[in-house]
């Protein structure tokens, strides 16, 4: 196996410590940073790796957590170009190419989404290439473009409803939402009255606002974990690792005319199932066609991630009906094998409320097997996906020669 990911984080240990477990070699690991400079100066893929691999299969990890890469992805955004998307919005944030280089961490804050995503966009094309190039049969776990579908949620959740897939009704608008007002006409056009707002390439909460309007007064309410601080005539946008609640329409509109310009999802939102007064949703594991770990992630607000010290449980021990996980495993399911060409992703479900509930999907995370305290079989999640593969020859419905693993 060749690891594409961060070294030393917990992702890429935990899976190696899950391949000792299970009996296999280790992953050979190359670094993102690595091969992003070694892009940067001319160099390709084989020039990073530093050893002459048999044909391997391929695991893309998440490239989060380590300054170095993001900046050096913001610098592949830079020289992408602009999304024809986002031409003529004049209050987008970019950097340039040089600005980029020479950038320091400042913590929290959310920098250029929109160019951030075209560097990972444009970093998995490259590495689909170039990995094919030096091996024809290379096989990916997720594949590369795959992996960016996933994360654009704007044409993932049309991919899925196009697959049959029930997933939150998406806002309609005359004309694409770019602002502010745009958003506001459409909702009352729609009569959308309650939407969830979603950073179109964000993660884990990052840029996503519940946002109601009152349709009688006006009044709006956006929560959220975006910060923002007014420094040096600019605004700077951060993630607050808390939720907080604006009601102000100067303030709401400046976060949403951001939001928008950066490209967003927006969706009806919709009521969740409840458990003592508090919302659900569920995160699926999906590996190789099976459905494994699950974890409920409840919460007394709109937003359900774990990281905002939301409580997570066991269905089991929610005493969750066999019907109600029938229901999430069959969704889950069903929206992996839209991805023909990938083995697995953590899937978040929602369930209606009521006598007879419906499964919605809400989002598609190609990285989205790092569960803690969660065991399926007597396994954690990377044990039980690297005995998947030990067990049996590496296979996905996209593939037509099925091979052992690397």
């Amino acid at each position: 196996m060749l690891l594409i990911g961060n070294p030393n984080n917990r992702r890429t240990q935990g899976l190696q410590e899950a391949r000792h477990r299970v009996g296999l070699q280790p992953a050979v690991v190359l670094p993102y940073d690595e091969l992003l400079q070694t892009w940067r100066q001319g160099g390709t893929m084989i020039d990073a790796i530093h050893s002459n691999l048999p044909e391997p299969l391929i695991r893309i990890d998440a490239p989060g957590e380590v300054w170095e890469v993001e900046r050096e992805l913001l610098y592949l955004g830079a020289i992408q170009g602009r999304s024809p998307l986002l031409n003529g919005i004049d209050d987008t944030e970019a950097f340039s190419p040089e600005q980029t280089l020479m950038m320091e961490q400042e913590w929290g804050r959310i920098y250029a989404p929109a160019q951030w995503f075209r560097g990972w966009k444009a970093c998995l094309e490259r590495i689909g290439r170039e990995a094919r190039e030096m091996w024809p049969d290379v096989r990916f776990m997720n594949d590369p473009a795959d992996i960016g579908l996933m994360f654009d949620k704007r044409d993932c959740q049309q991919h899925l409803s196009r697959h049959g897939i029930l997933v939150p009704p998406t806002l309609q608008s005359l004309q694409p939402v770019r602002s502010y007002d745009i958003l506001r006409t459409a909702m009352e056009l729609a009569r959308m009255h309650r939407v969830f707002v979603k950073l179109a390439s964000g993660s884990g909460a990052s840029g996503v606002v519940a946002y109601q309007v009152n349709p009688l007064t006006g009044a709006e309410i956006a929560i959220t974990t975006v910060g923002m601080e007014h420094a040096q005539g600019q605004t700077i946008f951060y993630n607050e690792g808390r939720l907080r609640r604006y009601t102000s329409r100067e303030e709401i509109s400046v976060l949403m005319n951001w939001l928008c310009a950066e490209g967003v999802q927006i969706e009806r939102w919709m009521p969740k199932a409840t458990l003592e007064q508090r919302a659900y949703d569920i995160r699926q594991l999906v590996a190789g066609g099976q459905a494994g770990h699950a974890i409920m992630r409840l919460s007394s607000t709109p937003i359900t991630n774990l990281h905002l010290r939301n409580e997570r449980m066991l269905p089991a021990e929610a005493g969750l009906a066999e019907e109600q996980m029938s229901l999430v495993r069959t969704a889950a399911q069903a929206a992996m094998s839209a991805f023909p060409c990938s083995w697995s992703a953590g899937i978040d479900v929602m369930l209606t409320g009521g006598a007879n509930p419906r499964a919605y999907v809400l989002d598609v995370n190609p990285f989205g097997d790092l569960l803690y305290r969660v065991e399926h079989h007597g396994l954690g999640t990377y044990e039980w996906e690297m005995e998947l593969l030990r067990k049996e020859p590496f296979q996905h419905a996209g593939y037509e020669h099925h091979r052992g693993l690397s």
